[in-house]
């Protein structure tokens, strides 16, 4: 199949947590022997910010991780559909893009046969309704949603006639158990602070526990607030700002403990929707303990793929219990990461949408192409 993919950045994940799934998927639809061809906007935010602050060097480093990635550039008042979207079989628009970009390829569906989706992974649907009801679908052929609860809400509210649940996965090329070096801490908190969305989240569940215990843990996050970095201190926590994605499986292996804060969105309106932080977690084999969320859609088994903590006091208590009592870490572990293996790697995704674009009726010599070549990746 020929993919054309609009979104917001491929090369760069400051404060653009999309980019995680959106590599995975790329990297893996091109080792099954796809054409893949990935657009986002010049001078993208996140990108400018990455630049601005780190430099081209980062950019160097992304491609040693990556280096079967690559992105085009478009100026939307330049974008010429018909030579960007020629001979394409599949196209899927995240919802991080410019209203009038998803307006102009409605409009260009319409006289094309090839399939269009667009892809949401963000709490908008039901945090931002007035923004997302402006996004014109009539000509998409559907919608896939990274979570029951925003599938259902597209269908309810008669944005789309058809949606599919997909949700996020662990791009397990890149995060999977490194070889423990000498740990350098007790606990790592990979996060952006979060707009206000879990402030006092973070205070019960990581930093009030940390300083309590008296654990030596690090944060790696950006935008955080002068009053964040100062609590932070406080706790007696190091920090240690933007961390690119592809460096977390590394981090993850100097550490004993991770743990997993929701934003209040999520846990308060979208049951069932865990973000990509824990499937990342897992997938790198470091016990995780969980705030409280639902775990409506069956993703996990809570208990067993990670501790969940009801309150700060079960944190501590969790937290005591992972770093004295070995065995049970372990199983805990174990049990995470063969989770990940068997559901929720972005193979299963791909597969998923595999399936997706044979029900649309795209051709299944396009979707199964038996003389593809595999791309063999180095771990």
């Amino acid at each position: 199949m020929k993919l054309v993919l609009f979104y917001h950045s491929l090369l760069s994940d400051w404060n653009h947590g999309n980019a995680h799934f959106l590599r995975g998927i790329v990297t893996e639809l091109k080792s099954r022997g796809h054409d893949v061809q990935v657009y986002e906007p010049k001078n993208g935010w996140s990108l400018s910010n990455l630049l601005d602050q780190y430099g081209e060097q980062k950019l160097d480093e992304l491609r040693q991780y990556y280096p079967n990635l690559e992105t085009n550039f478009y100026e939307l008042d330049s974008l010429n559909l018909d030579e960007v979207l020629a001979g394409a079989d599949l196209v899927l628009m995240h919802e991080w893009n410019d209203h009038e970009l998803v307006r102009r390829v409605c409009e260009h569906r319409r006289q094309n046969n090839y399939k269009l989706l667009f892809h949401d992974t963000h709490h908008r649907a039901v945090t931002e309704r007035e923004s997302m009801a402006a996004y014109d679908l009539t000509h998409y052929d559907g919608v896939l949603a990274f979570g029951d609860v925003i599938k259902e809400l597209y269908l309810k509210e008669g944005w789309t006639q058809k949606a599919w649940t997909w949700h996020e996965a662990a791009d397990t090329r890149v995060f999977f158990p490194h070889t423990k070096a000498e740990t350098e801490g007790d606990l790592i908190w990979i996060g952006n602070w979060g707009d206000e969305e879990r402030t006092a989240e973070l205070h019960e569940f990581l930093l009030n526990p940390v300083k309590e215990l008296g654990l030596k843990a690090k944060v790696y996050g950006v935008r955080y607030p002068d009053h964040a970095i100062k609590s932070l201190a406080e706790a007696g926590i190091e920090y240690g700002g933007w961390l690119p994605n592809y460096k977390a499986a590394e981090e993850f292996a100097k550490y004993k403990v991770t743990v997993h804060v929701p934003r209040r969105p999520y846990v308060e309106a979208l049951p069932g929707i865990p973000t990509i932080r824990p499937f990342e977690a897992l997938a790198c084999g470091i016990p995780l303990i969980s705030a409280p969320w639902e775990d409506a859609e069956n993703l996990f088994t809570p208990g067993q793929d990670f501790l969940v903590a009801r309150n700060g006091e079960e944190m501590k208590q969790h937290l005591q219990s992972v770093l004295q009592n070995q065995q049970n870490t372990q199983e805990l572990v174990a049990h995470g990461l063969s989770t990940i293996q068997q559901k929720h790697s972005c193979s299963h995704r791909v597969n998923e949408l595999e399936a997706i674009c044979e029900e649309l009726g795209i051709a299944p010599e396009k979707i199964h192409n038996p003389s593809k070549t595999t791309v063999a990746y180095a771990e």
